[in-house]
């Protein structure tokens, strides 16, 4: 066994715990911030954003086997979408610019990346897509009246994703075969 090969399943596990942390504090910062504890929301909303710069070099790294341009665009796409959210943290006028612009696409990618892997579920990537379009649905004027079914299908899609990571892994040989170039879809 080379030495990826045994990485890959521990790698997409850690992939896996890094978004559930970044899932709960997402969640407490949000909660912090409607009750107005500012300092507190900052604090953790700043955790958050460095979870998720971490779960993307993270998928990076996951995906690179996949496609590494695809996988690079992506990563570029969640971190400009984290730059965006953490701006706007500490300046008003960031706030102009919906970090969904970036997620969107990130989630579409991971989408077809997910789908193309061979070693996760084609539907994670099916419902990645649907989230990363729905995403981008959130910005138009149909997201005011879409915005239940958008913020369900982006939490499944993502959250079944984080769920798939923590427990199942990856298939440790078909990502080595993709990490070898054995594999062409």
């Amino acid at each position: 066994m080379v030495k990826s090969e045994a990485s890959a399943g521990p790698r997409a596990r850690i992939t896996g715990v890094v978004y559930l942390l970044y899932f709960f504090t997402a969640i407490l910062g949000a909660y912090l911030d409607s009750r107005k504890l500012l300092i507190s929301g900052y604090v953790v909303n700043s955790i958050s954003i460095a979870l998720y710069i971490a779960v993307t070099l993270l998928f990076y790294y996951l995906f690179k086997p996949v496609s590494k341009t695809l996988s690079l665009i992506a990563a570029l796409f969640s971190l400009a979408g984290c730059v965006v959210t953490a701006l706007s943290l500490f300046h008003p006028a960031w706030s102009l610019i919906s970090p969904l612009v970036f997620f969107g696409p990130f989630c579409l990618l991971m989408g077809y990346l997910i789908f193309k892997s061979s070693f996760l579920p084609r539907i994670l990537g099916i419902l990645m897509a649907v989230a990363g379009i729905g995403w981008l649905v959130f910005l138009s004027p149909l997201g005011n009246y879409l915005s239940t079914c958008i913020k369900v299908a982006g939490i499944l899609g993502e959250g079944l994703l984080m769920l798939w990571l923590l427990v199942m892994g990856v298939n440790t040989q078909r990502w080595m075969l993709r990490a070898r170039g054995s594999v062409t879809h």
